[in-house]
C-alpha cells in the first residue's frame, strides 16, 4: 500500500509499505479521508518531539472497518463489523491517570497521538490501536455524514473543548483571531450551538480573511494589518470590548491584543500554541485583575468531544462540508501540504 512516511524535517516520502495486519485487540480500517492542518505542515518542516521516525503521519482520520481483531468484542465490549464507517480520535488519553479519572482527558499526562506514537492516516490502510479502543475513541459516523466531513470532526472537537471552557452565553460578542479552518469552525460553533451575538473575525491576510468570511459569515471582519484591532473592537462594541476572544493563530500579538480588548468579566482562549522557541508574551496583569478576566488554555480534545463533533455535523448545527475546499488523492499528497502552507485553501482533505 501507499503511505506518507516522515523520516526527518523536510524528508517526507510517499512510499510503498506492507499492508498492516491487526493484532487480536486491534481494528484495521481502509482510510477514506485524512484531513490536513497546520500541525501537519509544522511536522513536515520541523518534526515533533513526540514523533519517532520513520512514521506514517496524519491524524484527522475517517474510514471503514475491514478487519476486526478476535479479542476486540470481548475486551472492549464493542460490536465492530466489517463495513462500519468510523472516525478515529487523534489525541489518545491513557484513561488511568489522575486527569483522566477526573474526566479531564484532554490534558491526560500520558497522552499519545495518532501519527506520532502510532501510524497515522495518510495511508491506504491503518491500524486502530488497542489504546484508542480502550478509551472509546473509535466513533461510528452518522449515516448523513460523509468521510471528508467526518475527518473534520477532529479539529471541530478541539474547538468544542475550548468553547466548553469559555462558557459562551447567548448574545455574547465573540472575536476570533485566525481566518483558517479552525477559525471558521469556531465561528459556526459559537453561533450554531452557543447562540453568540456579534462575531468578529480577525486576520492579517486580506485574501484569506475574505475567503473565510465568505464561507463562515462573521458579522464583521478586521484586517489587522491595516487597523488597530483593539480600537476597532471597542468601536464595534460601544466601547465595552469583547465578551469572548479566541486566538486560533500562533501569534504572540494576538494574545496580547486579546487581553487588551476583553470586556469586564471577559473570557479568553489561548487556542493556538506559540512557537516553542518564542512562547513568552507581555501581559498587563492589572488589566486581568481589574477587569476580572478569565484566561484559558485549550489543548486538543477528549473522545467525548469527537462524538459531539460528529453529532453537531450530522444535525447541521455546525456544517463543515463547504469548508472543505480541496480533496486531494494520496498520490498528490505533497500538493495538499503546499495548499495548507500557502493559505490559499480553507480545509484540505487527502482521500487515499
Amino acid at each position: 500500500m501507499k503511505a506518507l512516511r516522515f523520516y526527518a524535517p523536510e524528508d517526507v516520502r510517499l512510499e510503498d509499505q506492507p499492508e498492516p495486519t491487526p493484532g487480536p485487540d486491534e481494528v484495521k480500517i481502509r482510510v477514506r479521508s485524512c484531513s490536513t492542518c497546520g500541525t501537519d505542515v509544522k511536522i513536515f518542516n520541523n518534526g515533533h518531539q513526540n514523533l519517532s521516525p520513520p512514521r506514517t503521519i496524519g491524524h484527522e482520520i475517517a474510514g471503514e472497518v475491514v478487519e476486526v481483531g478476535a479479542d476486540v468484542a470481548a475486551r472492549f465490549g464493542t460490536d465492530w463489523q466489517v463495513g462500519d464507517r468510523v472516525q478515529v480520535i487523534a489525541a489518545v488519553p491513557c484513561g488511568e491517570c489522575h486527569e483522566c479519572r477526573k474526566g479531564w482527558m484532554a490534558v491526560c499526562e500520558n497522552q499519545t497521538s495518532m501519527g506520532y506514537q502510532y501510524e497515522g492516516g495518510f495511508a491506504e490502510y491503518m491500524i486502530v490501536p488497542a489504546q484508542v479502543l480502550k478509551v472509546d475513541g473509535l466513533n461510528r459516523i452518522p449515516e448523513n455524514v460523509g468521510f471528508a466531513e467526518a475527518s473534520a470532526a477532529e479539529p471541530l472537537a478541539c474547538a468544542i473543548n475550548a468553547q466548553e471552557l469559555l462558557g459562551i452565553e447567548e448574545g455574547d460578542v465573540v472575536v476570533v483571531f485566525g481566518a483558517g479552518p479552525i477559525g471558521c469552525m469556531h465561528i459556526r460553533l459559537a453561533r450554531g450551538v452557543h447562540k453568540a451575538g456579534k462575531i468578529i473575525l480577525v486576520d492579517v491576510n486580506a485574501e484569506r480573511l475574505a475567503m473565510s468570511a465568505a464561507a463562515a459569515h462573521p458579522d464583521e471582519t478586521i484586517d489587522a494589518s491595516q487597523v488597530d484591532v483593539v480600537e476597532r473592537v471597542r468601536e464595534l462594541t460601544g466601547g465595552r470590548g469583547a465578551d469572548v476572544v479566541i486566538t486560533a493563530t500562533a501569534a504572540k500579538v494576538a494574545q496580547t491584543q486579546a487581553v487588551a480588548m476583553a470586556a469586564r468579566n471577559g473570557r479568553i482562549s489561548f487556542f493556538g500554541g506559540l512557537p516553542k522557541n518564542d512562547p513568552v508574551i507581555e501581559l498587563d496583569s492589572n488589566v486581568v485583575h481589574y477587569r476580572q478576566l478569565h484566561i484559558h488554555g485549550a489543548n486538543g480534545s477528549a473522545p467525548e468531544h469527537n462524538r459531539r463533533a460528529l453529532e453537531y455535523i450530522s444535525t447541521g448545527q455546525v456544517p463543515v462540508s463547504d469548508l472543505i475546499t480541496h480533496r486531494i488523492p494520496l498520490e498528490d499528497v505533497m500538493s495538499a501540504f503546499e495548499l495548507v502552507r500557502s493559505g490559499t485553501a480553507i480545509k484540505v482533505t487527502v482521500e487515499p
